[in-house]
């Protein structure tokens, strides 16, 4: 039945190229791609709309910049419209493919009121896409966050269906999904630990970034490896119009950004980098323990493109990031991540465009115990080498076409140990684990009429778990059963799985519609954590002859709808999701340097469904949105609970979310939001008693328990004292948690003073009243 289902999607793929082809012989192509004026930077996802006195389309750019037309001969009115920009109009007579490339004005710079101009209007009924939110890194930019940094990470953790992995906490959750089931990616590359500084800051400096959507359903085939979201985050190409230098100077860190043309018009660069400096005050402590120790981060973006002709354009990007924290010279940890994309556009023709992409992603972390010669050094780490082909096919005016493929060999270190003297403690040492995951898929969307559109595709998965290693099997008591070593390139065990994405949109009138996904996904890569917010020394382990690939199949179904001329926004998402072979631990089982922790998992299933509901107001003075997440989050494991289900660690009933921006003068604009949700689930101990003269907790059922709800208030406040068309500066202050809420971050137990035999609650609370301030520049 699989094979048969596969055998049908592509060919009907085939099919379907091959008739856009065959239809296409009366028709010529508009082609191009769609650029910021300013700095010429592509623009993803501007509409471009060809209407003529008998025939309309439109199409989107792509993830490039690129877009095409298969049009009727004749004369057309061509109009680009994309997020914040003016909308230009281009009068095309159409007789042969014609190349129509252009460059949009940002409408920003007029300070006359802060609203979003040029969207498309009517773009959240008409686009097949549900599940999505896309992300405009310039309209966040006054959004109030910890320590008055932007955040890409907390921007999204105030979009329904997502939360927060704690407080201060850059790790989310979606649609009841881990942390380790969305994928980041940036620039393609995979990030395994998107935090810095246990998770109080993300990785992502957003003066680097240009683009950042966030799937939660209907994710489209191109993507996979993840159960619950993916994440797609785009850095910027640089300014190809001149040099210009911006950045910001906070209370704990600063930022600087330079970019500029290779040669104009044709290639340019950018590097951007951050670092904070709370280790600078420590210098100025008395205490010599103190002085001696560290805490910061830095990071690194840089990316550079050049066109090499009409048809072929070459990237390169990385990024390098580090977290240091050091207690005097006794304790030492350091982690980071490293990436970097090497790509190719080729343009076939104006209906075929190609991306080729080697990519190279590396996350590690060292732990250092001691000094001299009695230090200690633990390592770990997990790279990935990864090839990717990807194309687009525009067949017709209602036919587009993608397919594609990758491969990805998998390094993973769990953990080696080595003394002051570099000689290696070998009984600590884990085996290395390697890996090749690979993926093809394709798909098709296809337009039955201005009001209904389907897309439908297969993404084709597969792991195997390969040598040079040893690979264990386990008796039911967890004991050692068999013990078998495998040969470089030896495959251990093999997984492949289909996965299936099908959805529609039906338009019912000019200010609604209704929209329907069904997707299978597969994750091959697991982390194993004991708590909810993501650590530096999670522990990733790949699937092998014990442990299978995770799955989710999600349905999910959408009402769009806006209202008093385009100024409202209003959704409404339910959605079902099923998980199997989802992993935990059993009780009191050892994570870390356990060469045999295979035998400590368990496995079982999962639920997960809910209600989101949205309303945005996009223009006018006031702009913002409410968001409002009805949830339940369940886990089952025959080991657990007797058998029944349970709340998951990330389980909220509910979860609120009020953004707002308000320009109170041409260059004053002040911005809030507040945020509450349910209490995580919690085991807490419910009594205790005596054993051989000690005192043993008694714990409750898993989950059983909930930690206090959660609630605060951010303000925030941009004094923007010079804006041009090169050059800006801006104070903008804020306060986190304005309140001074006593938001709970952790609960622990402990003997009543007064009366040994009680156990009480104790409390712990991170911030209250953060302020902060940042001044911002650019020239």
């Amino acid at each position: 039945m699989k094979r048969t289902l596969s055998n049908t999607l592509w060919l009907a793929v085939l099919l379907c190229g091959w008739s856009g082809w065959a239809m296409g012989q009366t028709k010529f192509t508009i082609s191009g791609t769609v650029k910021d004026a300013a700095n010429g930077e592509s623009l993803i996802g501007a509409t471009v709309l060809a209407k003529s006195d008998k025939f309309a389309t439109g199409a989107v750019t792509n993830a490039y910049g690129f877009y095409s037309l298969s049009l009727p001969e004749g004369t057309y009115t061509v109009t680009i419209q994309y997020v914040s920009f003016a909308t230009q109009t281009s009068t095309v007579a159409l007789k042969s493919n014609q190349t129509l490339n252009i460059e949009l004005t940002d409408q920003a710079k007029n300070l006359t009121e802060v609203e979003v101009k040029g969207e498309k209007q009517d773009d959240a009924i008409t686009r097949n896409q549900i599940g999505a939110e896309k992300l405009n890194i310039q309209s966040i930019s006054t959004i109030p966050v910890l320590f008055g940094e932007k955040d890409v990470l907390k921007i999204i953790q105030l979009l329904p269906g997502v939360k927060s992995a704690g407080e201060g906490n850059s790790g989310f959750f979606v649609r009841g999904g881990a942390s380790d089931q969305n994928l980041i990616l940036l620039d393609e590359a995979p990030v395994y630990n998107a935090s810095h500084l246990l998770g109080f800051f993300s990785v992502f400096n957003s003066d680097a970034l240009k683009d950042a959507t966030l799937y939660k359903g209907g994710i489209p085939a191109e993507y996979g490896g993840r159960l619950s979201s993916v994440l797609d985050i785009k850095m910027k190409e640089g300014n190809t119009k001149r040099l210009s230098v911006s950045g910001g100077i906070g209370l704990i860190s600063s930022r600087l950004t330079v970019e500029g043309p290779i040669k104009k018009d044709r290639g340019s660069f950018i590097v951007s980098g951050r670092r904070t400096y709370a280790d600078l005050f420590l210098k100025a402590s008395p205490d010599s323990t103190l002085r001696d120790s560290k805490l910061y981060f830095y990071d690194l973006n840089a990316k550079a493109n050049y066109k090499l002709n009409d048809k072929n354009w070459v990237y390169a990007s990385g990024y390098f990031g580090t977290d240091k924290l050091g207690f005097g010279q006794s304790f030492g940890i350091d982690w980071g991540n490293t990436t970097g994309t090497l790509r190719w556009n080729h343009l076939y023709s104006s209906r075929l465009f190609s991306n080729t992409s080697l990519i190279y992603s590396n996350y590690r972390y060292n732990i250092g115990l001691g000094s001299g010669s009695s230090e200690i050094k633990i390592s770990s780490r997990i790279k990935d080498w990864n090839l990717k082909q990807d194309f687009d096919y525009f067949a017709n005016d209602r036919n587009s076409v993608k397919f594609g493929a990758n491969l990805i060999y998998h390094t993973i270190i769990p953990g080696t140990v080595t003394t002051g003297s570099e000689a290696a403690i070998n009984d600590p040492n884990l085996t290395n684990k390697y890996g090749w995951e690979w993926a093809a898929y394709g798909s098709h969307e296809h337009s039955f009429s201005d009001r209904f559109k389907l897309k439908y595709g297969l993404r084709l998965s597969g792991y195997s778990a390969v040598g040079p290693g040893t690979y264990y099997e386990y008796n039911p008591d967890r004991s050692i059963k068999n013990t078998i070593q495998y040969g470089s390139g030896e495959v251990a065990k093999t997984y492949i799985n289909p996965e299936p994405r099908i959805s529609f949109n039906y338009i019912v009138n000019n200010q609604s519609s209704i929209k329907w996904a069904y997707e299978r996904n597969a994750q091959y890569l697991h982390l194993l954590s004991n708590s909810t917010a993501t650590n530096p020394t999670d522990l990733w382990i790949p699937s092998s002859n014990n442990v299978k690939p995770q799955l989710a199949d999600q349905v999910s179904v959408g009402y769009f709808r806006n209202f008093r001329d385009n100024q409202y926004e209003l959704s409404a998402e339910t959605y079902y999701k099923n998980l199997q072979n989802q992993i935990d631990y059993r009780n009191g089982a050892e994570l870390r340097a356990n060469e045999n922790v295979e035998a400590d998992l368990i496995y079982g299933d999962g639920r997960a469904y809910g209600l989101e509901l949205s309303l945005k107001k996009k223009t006018g003075r006031f702009t913002g949105w409410v968001s409002y997440t009805l949830a339940r989050t369940e886990r089952r494991f025959a080991e657990v609970n007797n058998g029944s289900y349970f709340p998951a660690r990330q389980d909220r009933t509910h979860d609120i979310a009020l953004v707002g921006t308000y320009q109170l003068a041409p260059k004053l604009i002040l911005s809030g939001n507040f945020i509450y949700y349910t209490g995580n689930a919690v085991t807490f101990p419910t009594g205790k008693y005596q054993l051989d003269g000690q005192t043993i907790s008694l714990y409750s059922e898993r989950n059983g328990y909930r930690m206090p709800n959660y609630h605060r208030l951010d303000l925030g406040l941009t004094w923007i004292r010079r804006k041009t068309d090169t050059q800006e500066r801006s104070w903008n202050f804020s306060v986190y948690n304005a309140y001074g809420r006593e938001n709970a971050y952790t609960v622990n137990f402990r003997a009543n003073e007064t009366d040994p035999s009680r156990l009480e609650a104790v409390q712990t609370s991170l911030f209250r009243w953060v302020p902060s301030v940042t001044y911002n520049f650019k020239f």
